[in-house]
């Protein structure tokens, strides 16, 4: 579960219309992220996240275009609610498999596009502007070996971690939809509509799974079920392109997205003095300021020592084991969600895209070892998924699959 990852942006489309799409959604209040942020090339470069309004930007209104060289699911500010879908492809010969993938991915092109548009079909989502939907296409690695699709060397299934307690039935899938908007009667909608072309299309659903942020004021960090700011720092556009984008050539405007659902011990974790709480994260909880800092943004500094010879930010501190300096620099770019389904399945989707999951399996090694946090967390379900290239209007999901 880590904590210092954040927001980066896209900065494959043109900057207006980033712009515009950021203005769109301060008029409207509805930007609440982990770092929130639009295009990665205009986040500042001291780490915070700068929303800047352009003139002649379209209304609130306006939908988020679903076209371009990379997903919106990815590239758009965080919205406050999500909603995945994973699927899988019956096996029956590869020839044929190739074939039914091509279509799910052809329906969920086209569904997801007029969805997303100014005017979606579907009357229930008609009446209230746009929708604001955002959405990702991503492929599992089991199907990828499978079909022996052209997909980035590093995709992979993650090893088994300690104290893993992975539903099978929630965990997985061939092909992952991820959707997102302002609100929960879209998703409910546009999940229906997914749900029903990629089944007609071939594709048995798995799993799904919804989540929410809280209300948060634009320009903050949104707060987690434990009470703690999550997603602080995002990396920045150099970063991004290094460490969350694919390699120049076929997977260049795809990533890897490492989802993972955590369920916490709110009421345990609680019932710790405030002082505790602090320790175990790394971070005070009353303004996110890491111990070692003044500042939220402030970059945590796991070297720092008290004059007794102790770290400043303890060395089982979740945030200290998380550190990008342990890693040669290396960040995700976050956007988690909280769940609630009933009073004991409660918890975070953790959901983090960079260009090599070994990143991630870096970082959850040393979690599994000695993070504070480790006693009232537990990790119910896993998926990996490589989310492909964005689509041109008359383009489909995949096209560099298969060259």
């Amino acid at each position: 579960m880590p904590t210092e990852q954040g927001n980066a942006q896209d900065s494959s489309r043109p900057a207006a219309t980033h712009l515009g799409r950021r203005r769109a959604l301060l008029a409207g209040g509805a930007v609440l992220a982990a770092g929130i942020g639009a295009a990665a090339d205009e986040l500042a470069r001291d780490g915070r996240t700068a929303v800047r309004a352009a003139a002649g930007a379209p209304s609130a209104e306006a939908a988020i275009p679903f076209h371009g060289a990379r997903q919106a699911g990815v590239t758009a500010p965080q919205q406050p609610a999500t909603h995945l879908l994973s699927f899988d492809l019956p096996q029956t010969s590869a020839a044929t498999d190739r074939k039914t993938l091509r279509s799910v991915l052809d329906a969920l092109t086209r569904t997801l596009a007029t969805a997303a548009s100014d005017a979606p079909p579907d009357p229930r989502l008609r009446g209230g502007g746009a929708t604001r939907l955002t959405s990702l296409v991503g492929i599992g690695p089991a199907l990828a070996t499978r079909l022996g699709l052209n997909v980035p060397d590093s995709l992979g299934e993650l090893p088994p971690f300690p104290g893993d307690r992975l539903d099978p039935h929630r965990s997985n899938g061939d092909i992952l939809v991820q959707l997102c908007a302002a609100d929960r009667w879209t998703l409910t909608i546009v999940a229906e509509l997914a749900d029903r072309a990629a089944h007609a299309a071939g594709a048995v659903p798995r799993w799904t799974q919804s989540g929410f942020l809280p209300h948060t004021a634009p320009g903050t960090t949104p707060r987690n079920l434990f009470g703690s700011k999550d997603g602080t720092a995002n990396p920045d556009h150099a970063a991004a392109e290094k460490w969350v984008w694919g390699q120049p050539g076929a997977h260049r405007n795809g990533t890897v997205l490492v989802y993972r659902r955590i369920h916490m011990d709110v009421a345990g974790f609680a019932a710790l003095p405030e002082g505790r709480r602090d320790g175990v994260i790394g971070r005070r909880a009353r303004d996110g300021v890491p111990l070692s800092g003044t500042a939220e943004h402030d970059e945590p500094d796991i070297y720092a020592k008290n004059p007794d010879g102790s770290y400043v930010i303890p060395a089982t501190a979740h945030v200290r084991l998380a550190s990008p300096r342990f890693d040669g620099g290396a960040r995700m770019l976050r956007r988690s969600y909280s769940y609630d389904d009933g009073p004991t399945d409660r918890g975070l989707l953790f959901c983090a895209f960079m260009r090599d999951p070994a990143q991630f399996t870096r970082v959850q090694d040393r979690l599994a070892a000695r993070d504070a946090l480790g006693p009232f967390l537990q990790h119910r379900a896993s998926a990996v998924a490589y989310v492909l290239p964005g689509t041109a209007p008359t383009g489909t999901f995949g096209e560099q699959l298969w060259t």
